[in-house]
């Protein structure tokens, strides 16, 4: 990695930070974790973390505008998932870092 690629504008480092506070929040990791395996539903989501389904929704909402997660319709239901492998790749590191 280069020092060129670490150079961020103010608009990006606004993001980065933004993906670090949503990942910083444990019930927030819970559900991301939780969709890393495969596909979850709302419902299924909030008997994980834990917490009611209003406030897994608005968890999810906060996750889904960090790009961090991605919501696909599928009949009537609402599944969630990894927005794309980078987002997995980082939490594979982090968790590999944790796990040393």
């Amino acid at each position: 990695m280069t020092s060129d690629s670490l150079s961020l504008n103010p608009e990006q480092h606004s993001a980065l930070a933004g993906l670090f506070k949503q990942l910083g929040d444990e019930g927030r990791l819970k559900l991301v974790l939780a969709c890393m395996v495969e596909p979850q539903p709302v419902a299924r989501l909030s008997e994980l973390a834990g917490m009611s389904q209003s406030l897994t929704s608005h968890h999810l909402k906060g996750l889904r505008d960090a790009r961090i997660l991605k919501a696909c319709r599928q009949g009537k239901q609402v599944l969630y998932t990894l927005d794309d492998d980078h987002i997995r790749c980082v939490l594979n590191d982090l968790i590999q870092h944790v796990r040393e």
